[in-house]
């Protein structure tokens, strides 16, 4: 049997699947748990093209696109089809967040697991789903990590600021920054559902045990532990700026208010001496 190649892709924080099944006819309402997969007529009527009953395309709302049996000139027409609902895509930066990885059936007692592909003894329906799965999932933990790169850059800044001794920091970069790692903690930590398995995993032994064994070559889990150990580290470090920041506010008020305290006394000492009326 001919292998069955993948190509993800993440390129969005958020997907509305809704939007688009609605402009292909679709009758369904999509809710965060399950893909949007387009295939046959549809499929045909975006491309432009005939397709094959192999090839498919699902749609993720956290943001990944997983192609599957397609050619780079398919995959090229359908981000830009993508970009007519979500028009913040970014496509020339969605390289970096992307995996390959291929299926192939052979005549074997295990299933091997490699970086590159999976072999199985035989083909079943839900080996494309599950695959798919797991592998939107690594490439928006992979976007995900790239912008938690970005924030320990932001706060790097800010702590050599401190070591300067330039102690006061701004309500407002410290909102923003608090804002990104909140977002950043909801796009990885309750967006990409790492922890959620699709339905036919509950249903079905052997996909589950598949799906298992997917999750575990790829590390999500442990990759998801570490964005929640490093967020929660971010959170401790703002808390940290904040306890600062208000502090100098806090001192800068009791200064003033020592100062208007003195002003007052020497009116006072003033008026007695006759000085002042």
């Amino acid at each position: 049997m001919q292998a069955t190649t993948f190509k993800a892709f993440a390129i969005a924080n958020e997907i509305d699947l809704n939007k688009i099944a609605v402009h292909c006819g679709i009758r369904k309402k999509y809710t965060w748990e399950e893909p949007l997969i387009l295939r046959n007529g549809v499929l045909e009527t975006i491309l432009r093209k005939s397709v094959d009953d192999t090839q498919q395309v699902l749609v993720f709302s956290f943001g990944s696109v997983v192609f599957v049996n397609h050619q780079a000139k398919e995959i090229t027409d359908f981000l830009r089809y993508i970009r007519s609902f979500e028009p913040q895509i970014d496509l020339q930066n969605a390289s970096p967040f992307t995996d390959d990885y291929s299926l192939h059936a052979e005549a074997t007692e295990n299933i091997e697991l490699t970086d590159e592909y999976v072999v199985v003894p035989e083909h079943e329906d839900f080996y494309p789903l599950l695959i798919s799965t797991v592998l939107a999932k690594s490439v928006a933990l992979e976007r995900i990590e790239e912008q938690l790169g970005r924030i320990n850059d932001k706060l790097e800044n800010l702590l050599e600021r401190l070591e300067k001794g330039k102690l006061r920091i701004g309500n407002k970069e410290l909102a923003r920054t608090t804002a990104q790692i909140m977002r950043h903690e909801y796009n990885s930590l309750s967006y990409v559902m790492i922890l959620d398995k699709p339905d036919i995993t509950w249903t079905n032994s052997n996909a589950g045990q598949f799906y298992d064994r997917m999750m575990e070559f790829f590390e999500l889990n442990d990759r998801y532990n570490i964005l929640k150990n490093k967020t929660e580290v971010l959170y401790h470090i703002m808390e940290g700026f904040s306890t600062i920041s208000h502090s100098m506010r806090g001192l800068f008020v009791e200064w003033i208010v020592v100062i208007l305290i003195v002003i007052e006394v020497v009116l006072s000492v003033l008026q007695i001496a006759g000085i002042l009326p």
